[in-house]
C-alpha cells in the first residue's frame, strides 16, 4: 500500500497537535489549597439538622458523604479524638419551600432552599477557625409535593452540600 506524501504528512501534523495539546493540560480538582504538613488528622463531627423541616436521612448521609470525599481526596487521616488537626461541625439551618413561579392561580414551580452551617476549626491554628453559610437552591415543579421533590433531588443535595463544606475547607476560592 502506497501512502500519498501529503496525506502522511497529514496525518504526522493530527498527531503533533494532539500530543502537544494533552501535553499542555493540567490537571485541578478547583485549586484545592495545599495542606500545611504539620496537618494530618480531621475530625467531622456528627452534623445536626435544626431546621425546622427535617429530612431524618439527609445529615447522616451528608455526614458519611463528607468523611469519604476527605478520605478520597486528601492525605488526612480521620479520627474521632478531640485532637484532630481540623475540627469540622455544623448544621443544617434552613431547608424550606417557597413558591417561586404561579402560572394562573396555581403555583407552578417551588424552590426548596437548603443552608448548612459550617463551624471550622483548626487547632494547629486558630487564625483559620471560621464559621460560614453554604445556601444552595433546587427548583421543582409546583404539582410536586416536597416529599416528591425529596425523591429526585436528594443525591444533588447531598453532592451539593458536601462539596461546598470540602471546596469551603480546602479550596482557594
Amino acid at each position: 500500500m502506497k501512502i500519498i506524501p501529503h496525506v502522511k504528512i497529514f496525518v504526522t501534523s493530527v498527531f503533533l497537535l494532539i500530543t502537544l495539546s494533552f501535553a499542555t493540560c493540567k490537571y485541578s480538582t478547583h485549586d484545592v489549597a495545599p495542606i500545611p504538613a504539620d496537618v494530618k488528622t480531621f475530625r467531622v463531627n456528627y452534623l445536626e439538622n435544626k431546621a425546622r423541616y427535617v429530612n431524618p436521612q439527609l445529615m447522616p448521609q451528608i455526614t458519611e458523604k463528607l468523611k469519604q470525599k476527605i478520605i478520597g481526596q486528601t492525605r488526612l487521616k480521620e479520627t474521632n479524638n478531640d485532637d484532630a488537626h481540623y475540627d469540622i461541625s455544623g448544621y443544617l439551618s434552613d431547608y424550606s419551600v417557597i413558591t417561586s413561579g404561579i402560572t394562573g392561580n396555581a403555583a407552578s414551580v417551588n424552590r426548596l432552599n437548603v443552608t448548612f452551617h459550617l463551624i471550622f476549626k483548626n487547632t494547629l491554628d486558630n487564625t483559620k477557625n471560621f464559621e460560614a453559610d453554604l445556601t444552595t437552591n433546587y427548583d421543582f415543579p409546583g404539582s410536586q409535593t416536597l416529599q416528591q421533590a425529596e425523591s429526585n433531588l436528594s443525591d444533588q443535595i447531598i453532592k451539593n452540600v458536601t462539596d461546598g463544606i470540602f471546596n469551603k475547607i480546602f479550596s482557594n476560592w
